[in-house]
């Protein structure tokens, strides 16, 4: 008996690791390379300024500083294909410390700064630095559904995109209208779209003034008055860029993997700790 119980115990252990490392795998083959790299490679005079983001919509800038505070020199870099790069002649600075920072808005993620030494107007420097990170490509998605009928609405996008795909179905004929409204609870944009067939869906473009604080944008359906035709989603938004939320899927599994061990568990008397 206490073999058989045994068993049991050791296969719900294993099935509840190979159910951790079915997750983990998810995770990692919907992950891929984000964020900002910045290089600094000199040799005499000149310093050669490189780097690689994966925001090509937006130039970078980069602002040149001695260690007194002082500006050097100011650029605007075009990020066209996700790189950049300049250079800079060191020839008639004085000698010291210099940091060469380029960003792209206000977000960390693409904030990079990096020092050079500069002596009798020649520099040997090579430096990198990185904040390119592993970062989900799973759609940004936030759903609120109605049990049984009414109105459904997701609204989400890939990271880094500057586009929200909203979509969902209803049980009624009529004008949908959607309002979005930013965290600080100005209205950013409102529109009206139409069901074709219990269903529909439009693009929302983020980006520009409307779209400059971050956090949790609200997007609400209205169809009519009542209360099952009316729902509202949201999504976060950065320097213009939607931001995922953590692996959907993946939590999910997790979660149902840890309740049939529960009630596994539970039916069968089992206890992880051998009894003698």
């Amino acid at each position: 008996m206490n073999s058989r119980r045994h068993t049991i115990t050791s296969l719900s252990i294993v099935l509840f690791a190979v159910t951790i490392m079915s997750v983990s795998a998810i995770g990692q083959n919907a992950y891929a390379a984000s964020g900002m790299s910045l290089s600094a490679d000199c040799s005499g005079s000149s310093c050669d300024i490189s780097g690689t983001t994966d925001r090509s919509d937006q130039d970078a800038t980069m602002v040149v500083t001695a260690s007194n505070g002082n500006i050097v020199t100011v650029g605007q870099l075009s990020t066209s294909g996700g790189h950049y790069s300049t250079s800079l002649n060191v020839s008639a600075l004085d000698d010291g410390t210099y940091t060469i920072a380029v960003n792209q808005g206000n977000s960390s993620k693409y904030n990079l700064s990096a020092n050079i030494e500069v002596s009798d107007g020649s520099s040997s420097s090579s430096v990198s630095v990185s904040n390119i990170a592993a970062a989900s490509e799973e759609e940004a998605v936030a759903t609120e559904a109605a049990p049984t009928g009414g109105l459904q609405l997701t609204a989400g996008g890939m990271e880094g995109s500057t586009t929200i795909d909203v979509s969902g179905t209803t049980d009624r004929s009529g004008d949908i209208t959607l309002t979005v409204t930013a965290p600080n609870g100005n209205i950013v944009t409102v529109s009206q779209i139409s069901a074709s067939d219990g269903s529909f869906a439009t693009t929302i473009t983020t980006g520009g003034p409307l779209w400059s604080q971050d956090g949790m944008y609200t997007i609400k359906a209205v169809q009519g008055a009542s209360s099952s035709h009316q729902k509202t989603v949201q999504v976060e938004v950065i320097d213009g860029h939607v931001i995922p939320e953590f692996g959907v899927i993946a939590a999910m599994i997790l979660a149902v993997a840890i309740v049939s061990i529960i009630v596994v568990t539970a039916k069968t008397k089992l206890s992880l700790v051998p009894r003698y």
